[in-house]
């Protein structure tokens, strides 16, 4: 039987009817389930939800809201024990949204796990890519583009990572294309949204964004057998200077890096000059994560360190597609992964902010298949100026995310 509740519940709904919502679950009390996910207006309402209701009360990715563990693959009613490193804690996630059949879908959408992508030999030979192929990436690379901005536009104080979550879900299927993290080894959402301390693979959650947060979403999208893949760092209402100051220096050095792409460059160049930078303000480089090669598969060759000094094989070549994604953060650059498996957060709990684009290398530099629009969302030193978001291009590099050749 419901009962009444002390607190009151007069401001939210009954999760079976809608309803303005009287009672709550005790179940769900004793376990300090949200109560949102425990309102009822009637016995009568509890009682027919009942079945399905009581789902909740067990751990599970189809049912409920649980914390994330085992990669993705477990859920738990207790947050995991674990030393965190800075302020912010994990909060429950959703049950994974459905995709439904018309949408083609990579071989890991049910088992989790990249079959193809693993025994391809572009894990350690780098494809070139020409004609309609070219034409698929860039089409992904746009789709890719105009999700994120749908995301960007969502970003503000109050919203949750989750509510995110959910418009680059249904932006993604409106586009006819599958959300490329979506259970790939086990990732269970469609997008990374990786908020202050979080380096990168933060999983969206209930925990709603706070004035003077900063938040990566990295968009992922598979479009008629191609990958597109690109992220940025929003401001979340009022955010202090250094936090500002960070998200522009690593803005600044992707596109100092994409400066420098032309067939012949050395990879482990790209890692120069980002850690140039980046040294340059005070700021460390993460290492552990890296740009790759991307196409038909998610991830595949060539490796793309950030950092100075680095060991990466290989000279550009025209016809290669492969991202640059510096993460950089205040402090050290090392990290430390939470409970959940994916989560990688600074190993101080200071901030992290990272830019991704996707590139191709041409005969005379390379294309950011990924740029920005001319209605893209402002970034923040974007609206101080008042100017519009679409990029322009570093010297010897095209932009293409309108669709058509540069």
């Amino acid at each position: 039987m419901v009962q009444a509740d002390s607190e009151g519940v007069e401001h939210l709904l009954c999760v079976t009817c809608q309803q303005p919502a009287k009672l709550q679950c005790p179940r769900c009390l004793e376990l300090n389930l949200e109560r949102d996910l425990a309102a009822f207006c009637s016995q009568d309402c509890f009682k027919a939800s009942w079945a399905e209701h009581k789902k909740v009360h067990k751990p599970s990715a189809t049912h409920g809201w649980h914390y994330c563990t085992r990669h993705g693959q477990g859920r738990s009613l207790n947050m995991p024990d674990f030393k965190w490193t800075g302020d912010l804690r994990p909060a429950r996630i959703a049950p994974m949204r459905p995709i439904p059949s018309h949408i083609p879908k990579p071989d890991y959408y049910l088992t989790g796990v990249p079959v193809a992508e693993e025994e391809s030999r572009q894990q350690k030979s780098v494809k070139l890519y020409s004609g309609k192929a070219v034409e698929g990436i860039r089409r992904a690379c746009l789709v890719g583009r105009q999700v994120l901005d749908a995301a960007a536009a969502a970003v503000a104080p109050g919203v949750t990572t989750d509510e995110i979550d959910r418009v680059v879900h249904e932006a993604t299927l409106a586009a006819g294309a599958y959300p490329s993290p979506y259970n790939y080894y086990s990732y269970p959402k469609s997008v990374c949204t990786s908020v202050n301390e979080v380096i990168c693979h933060g999983i969206p959650d209930r925990r709603p964004l706070a004035d003077g947060d900063i938040i990566n979403v990295d968009v992922s999208v598979y479009l008629d057998g191609y990958n597109g893949d690109l992220n940025e760092t929003f401001v979340v209402g009022q955010v202090d200077e250094a936090s500002r100051n960070l998200i522009k220096v690593t803005y600044d050095c992707l596109h100092n890096a994409i400066a420098i792409c032309k067939p012949g460059t050395p990879y482990r160049d790209i890692g120069d000059v980002i850690s140039k930078h980046a040294k340059a303000h005070g700021m460390g480089v993460v290492r552990t994560y890296c740009g790759h090669g991307i196409g038909e598969f998610f991830h595949c060759a060539p490796n793309v360190p950030h950092y100075a000094k680095n060991k990466a094989k290989g000279v550009m070549r025209v016809g290669e597609v492969f991202t640059i994604e510096p993460m950089i953060n205040q402090g050290s650059y090392r990290d430390k992964t939470w409970p959940d498996g994916w989560t990688s957060a600074t190993e101080d709990g200071k901030r992290s902010a990272q830019f991704e684009h996707q590139l191709l290398i041409t005969e005379d530099g390379c294309e950011v298949l990924t740029a920005r629009l001319p209605t893209s969302p402002p970034l923040w030193w974007e609206v101080e100026q008042g100017s519009d978001g679409a990029e322009q291009p570093p010297p010897g590099a095209a932009l293409a995310a309108n669709g058509t050749a540069s």
